[in-house]
């Protein structure tokens, strides 16, 4: 094992070479390290910007051991990575972060649910389900209308259907391919929100504000950060926040998406966590152009063994997602004095693909 914290031109092995794998070695260039990414892409968005690509499956036992030989520490962008990957590299003795125990918590719904009830982070009341008869019970427990999702993969509005009556439910099930599924009960929510945090290797925590999602057709649009939120929310909020970390003994970044309940016959709301992802997240693309340390560099600070950077915001900021063609008016965006443009480096525009997002700086007053 390397001696933390890693020294500026030491190397950070990233698993993925996405949008997310690129912001993330462009960050870690600027405090001096070399990126090596593992994708089975040619010449992958993150490639292009690292000191090298190793060009495999993510699982490839010989990828993975060379990776582990040349890298310092190394990470993922994204949590459909294989758990088993991450075993290996850990197992091999590599430093990873965050480790093989997050991923599977998060690769797997109701893993998922049942780890954040265990710390104290409420969810909506879930089911388990594996038969079309398993279906059938949960609806009958959870009632409609409630939400059918796969329990591994899935993203952006995949691998999910609503159910709004009991004879939906074996068109639901063969609509996700009878897969091992979660039935989730509804979530009566008045907004979406989510907060970004980290924890280092010494277990520092470090929490941003608050922001306000939108989505559309169930991938997210847009994010408003800081939040207009009471103090009760925001302290709720770090609460689950740093319940989550703890209990997974977290490095790096975790986005975390919560569900805001209004309060009802005289009872107070409260939040909910919808889920988690343990990497940087696309709601946090605000922090890059709204605080001193955005998300991106604070995953590599935590990851290195680095001091955590600050999260206070010095702006409002709005963070919009371009899908498809839409990256087609990055000429007019860029003419615009208060929008940051950040570009992903992808070359085929296809619908509903992330190509790139626009923060529109503004001020906290």
């Amino acid at each position: 094992m390397p001696t933390l914290p890693l020294s500026p031109g030491s190397t950070i092995g990233i698993l993925g070479g996405g949008q997310l794998g690129r912001m993330l070695s462009q960050a870690a260039s600027r405090l001096g390290f070399d990126v090596v990414i593992l994708d089975p892409e040619e010449n992958s968005p993150a490639g292009r910007v690292s000191r090298g690509q190793i060009v495999a499956e993510y699982d490839d036992p010989t990828a993975l051991t060379v990776l582990g030989r040349v890298c310092d520490v190394v990470t993922f962008e994204f949590e459909n990575v294989p758990a088993a990957s991450i075993e290996r590299l850990a197992e091999a003795g590599a430093l990873v972060a965050p480790g093989p125990t997050a991923l599977a918590v998060a690769q797997d719904r109701v893993d998922e649910k049942t780890f954040l009830n265990a710390v104290g982070a409420t969810t909506v009341d879930f089911v388990a389900v594996d038969t079309l008869d398993d279906l059938t019970a949960a609806i009958q427990h959870l009632g409609t209308p409630s939400l059918l999702k796969t329990r591994r993969e899935g993203y952006d509005g995949k691998g999910q259907v609503w159910i709004r009556d009991a004879a939906e439910a074996e068109a639901a099930f063969e609509a996700i391919a009878g897969r091992p599924a979660i039935l989730e009960a509804r979530a009566a929510f008045t907004r979406e929100l989510s907060i970004i945090a980290a924890r280092s290797q010494s277990g520092e925590i470090a929490v941003y504000p608050l922001g306000e999602n939108t989505h559309t057709k169930g991938v997210l649009k847009t994010t408003l950060a800081p939040a207009v939120t009471d103090a009760a929310t925001d302290a709720r909020a770090r609460e689950i926040a740093e319940a989550i970390l703890d209990g997974l003994d977290y490095v790096g970044v975790l986005g975390v998406e919560l569900f805001d309940i209004p309060g009802q016959d005289g009872q107070a709301g409260g939040l909910l966590v919808n889920e988690i992802a343990p990497r940087v997240h696309n709601t946090g693309h605000w922090t890059q152009d709204g605080c001193g340390c955005d998300q991106f560099e604070q995953h590599i600070r935590a990851i290195t063994g680095w001091p955590l950077g600050a999260t206070a915001a010095h702006a409002r900021v709005e963070m919009t997602n371009l899908l498809g063609d839409e990256i087609d008016q990055w000429t007019n965006l860029s003419a615009e004095p208060d929008v940051r443009l950040h570009l992903y480096g992808k070359t085929e525009a296809r619908p509903g693909r992330k190509m790139a997002h626009v923060n529109r700086v503004r001020s906290l007053a």
